[in-house]
């Protein structure tokens, strides 16, 4: 049969994955790669919670179906964090459903929520599934250039004049994937009113609010009335190291929650129960190893942005998550990001992730994960260096070492 599938011919490829191919045919090679591309946690998930997945496990009858929403228990504990971390009091059985990880959870609130031909405000650049989940369930998506928070929320206006039909729903993401900005309550709140006005459903994406190194990141849940609007996904991924683990929740406006359950009803039986059981400890237990990770985060920051401003590449210093989001260093801004990926890999084994993958106005940078002990940064600005300088001088750069 000639003719591709209809959803796939609107996923371009994703450009991640040359630069992962590439990484992985070099380490076939022998070479040592310093992986600064996907944001995968390398920290161990703290023993607690291991060892509450053991116990969970060896329980006769934590083998069977689990709950599609998720089971009481963590809803309860994902309510009682909000409690905690933002004075937001919800609703287990209405406002909260354990997903499997936020990405699954944003795709199918996607699915639940889309008609063909809606048009969705996203921001770019973003983390993709902002806006191909929307695209996979046949909306249309209006790109709003987001470099900072203040150029996506007063692009917003422009948007909604222009677009047929009227919008139904926009996207937030801070802090930011992948850019790093962070926003504060006041954002939330003209977001919240804008919505409001325009009848818009907000789908706000807060998977890095525990990786900050400045203020505490707000909900947009904190604002008054912004549940009528807005519902808020959230990770166990980078909080707690548990990114292989798949939990992810989404809370907020009863009406999207209720939509997405029915939908997840059809798809999955959650997460396996022990997982969830353990994830309950995460959130319930001692939080100490969120603020080591923190730490540990911070280091790793700041001796990025100290190592590769020595070898020539300013690295802008983020406030929160676990990326810093650079211009392409001087001698390369004639490239694409795309192509300054590949050359990085290929001659100073060093893996970044190129903008573009996360939207046409993300050329023009790389965003760089701090997923290496500091040391392993460290190396990575030395190949770096070696890597500029032999392009200020026009020759080809030898491998790194």
């Amino acid at each position: 049969m000639p003719h591709e599938f209809h959803k796939i011919r609107r996923l371009p490829p994703y450009v991640f994955e040359q630069v992962n191919r590439r990484a992985a045919e070099l380490r076939a090679e022998g070479a040592d790669i310093v992986n600064l591309g996907m944001g995968n946690p390398d920290l161990p998930t703290p023993q607690h919670i291991i060892d509450k997945l053991v116990e969970t496990a060896e329980k006769p009858g934590t083998n069977r179906y689990s709950a599609s929403r998720g089971i009481a228990g963590l809803r309860r504990s994902l309510a009682s964090y909000y409690a905690r971390r933002f004075g937001v009091t919800l609703d287990k059985d209405r406002e909260v459903i354990v997903t499997l990880g936020s990405k699954e959870g944003f795709a199918n609130l996607a699915q639940a929520m889309t008609a063909p031909g809606d048009v969705i405000l996203s921001p770019d650049p973003t983390y993709p599934i902002h806006s191909f989940g929307f695209i996979m369930a046949g909306a249309s998506i209006r790109s709003i250039p987001a470099l900072t928070p203040e150029q996506y929320l007063s692009g917003l206006g422009r948007a909604v004049h222009h677009s047929v039909p009227p919008p139904t729903a926009m996207v937030l993401c801070y802090p930011s994937n992948p850019t790093a900005a962070v926003v504060d309550l006041d954002f939330y709140k003209e977001a919240v009113a804008f919505a409001k006005k325009h009848d818009l459903w907000i789908l706000s994406d807060l998977a890095y609010n525990e990786i900050y190194f400045d203020d505490p990141p707000p909900s947009i849940l904190q604002v008054d009335g912004a549940r009528d609007v807005a519902v808020e996904t959230t990770s166990m991924s980078k909080t707690y190291s548990m990114a292989g683990w798949r939990v992810g929740f989404v809370a907020g406006n009863d009406r999207l929650v209720a939509a997405l359950a029915r939908v997840k009803s059809y798809l999955d039986y959650g997460a396996f129960t022990p997982i969830q059981v353990a994830a309950c400890a995460a959130l319930d237990g001692p939080q100490d190893c969120v603020e080591e990770a923190r730490g540990i985060y911070r280091t790793r920051r700041d001796a990025l942005v100290d190592s590769f401003g020595r070898a020539g590449w300013p690295v802008p210093s983020p406030r929160a998550s676990m990326f810093a989001w650079a211009p392409l260093p001087e001698p390369c801004r004639a490239m694409s990001s795309l192509e300054f990926s590949l050359e990085l890999i290929n001659e100073a084994h060093v893996a970044v992730s190129p903008g573009t993958g996360f939207g046409e106005h993300g050329e023009g940078y790389v965003r760089l994960a701090l997923v290496e002990n500091d040391q392993r940064i460290r190396q990575a600005a030395r190949n770096v260096r070696r890597y500029l300088q032999r392009k200020q001088e026009g020759g080809k750069v030898v491998a790194a070492e």
